[in-house]
């Protein structure tokens, strides 16, 4: 293989940049060319891209987002779209392509493999860390740790006036960010959509606290539909323990920043065995980490296992010791 294609698809996540300057580098230092599509499969689609080199992706590990750009493409639905842009995706001699994203941005590359035989390559890419085969994704790390620290400032400002905050993080169908935050930032209870509530036993919690002297309480929760995210929780829980509150949504500041060692080593890792894979003609696999150590997980495999289970041990510990 002489020339790869790569692109970043669906929502941004920290650490993105990492993976595709070490999937750069490595093509560049096995002789591989590599054209970088921008804004993800519209790019793909409209025939954008830039000639990446080693320099061209210099001074982007430490930055948050993707420089080639994201975006949610529906004209990639049409298979006749879909034939027309391989046909543009050979005639500049990309053999394979890289796609860094979550699992709708993985089931499109399956299908250009199935449809025109394309090698193809995924690198798990989203700050909800619900993509199955892998422990970790790339951004999760710096999305749970930036709202740890916002939970931290939340703290000073509930111990001395008693405030009681409803934070409100991302994950739409995945509660692993608000599990982990929950428990790192030691809030007083945790909201997730893959479970349902109790909502006596978690004012009844609260009010012990409250008992004991406790005076800032945080609940973490996850945006997820099934408790219909902060606001809902708050007036659930508000009526039932008359105290006053504010609901703080974190929102989009998760997705940016500069992102962590963990979550540049992660993505770094995960370029550089997804190049060296296809180099050696390999095809339909995404790059999971287990263990600690970044593997091979055929694609069709983790498409088709949807999100994995939820960490509930993590859940149940952040509840044992919250407060």
């Amino acid at each position: 293989m002489q020339r790869i294609g790569i692109l970043t698809s669906g929502g941004d996540a920290p650490g993105m940049n990492a993976a595709i300057r070490a999937a750069v580098r490595t093509a560049r230092a096995k002789g591989m060319s590599v054209a970088g599509y921008h804004d993800g499969y519209t790019g793909f689609v409209e025939n954008r891209y830039t000639e990446l080199t080693s320099r061209s992706v210099g001074n982007v590990i430490q930055t948050g987002g993707t420089f080639l750009g994201t975006s949610r493409c529906k004209a990639f639905l049409d298979p006749k779209v879909r034939a027309e842009s391989v046909a543009q995706m050979r005639e500049i001699g990309v053999e394979g392509l890289v796609v860094i994203g979550g699992d709708g941005s993985f089931r499109g590359a399956l299908t250009l493999e199935s449809e025109h035989n394309i090698a193809v390559a995924g690198i798990p890419g989203t700050i909800d860390n619900d993509v199955w085969g892998t422990e970790e994704t790339i951004g999760f790390d710096t999305a749970v740790n930036t709202a740890m620290r916002a939970i931290d400032q939340l703290r000073d400002t509930g111990e001395s006036t008693g405030m009681m905050f409803f934070v409100e993080v991302m994950g739409r169908t995945s509660g692993a960010i608000a599990m982990y935050t929950a428990l790192a930032g030691g809030a007083a209870s945790v909201v997730v959509p893959e479970e349902d509530e109790d909502w006596t036993v978690i004012a009844r919690h609260i009010k012990d606290q409250m008992a004991r002297g406790k005076k800032s309480h945080i609940i973490v929760v996850a945006e997820g539909e099934q408790a219909g995210g902060a606001f809902a929780v708050a007036g659930r829980l508000g009526a039932r323990l008359d105290h006053e509150f504010r609901v703080v949504i974190l929102g989009h500041i998760q997705r940016g920043g500069s992102p962590t060692m963990r979550d540049r080593l992660v993505a770094s890792q995960s370029g550089a065995l997804a190049v060296e894979a296809l180099h050696q003609d390999r095809s339909g696999f995404m790059v999971g980490i287990q263990h600690s150590t970044p593997v091979l997980v055929p694609l069709k495999e983790a498409v088709e296992r949807g999100h994995p289970e939820p960490r509930m041990d993590v859940l149940a510990l952040a509840r044992h010791i919250a407060g």
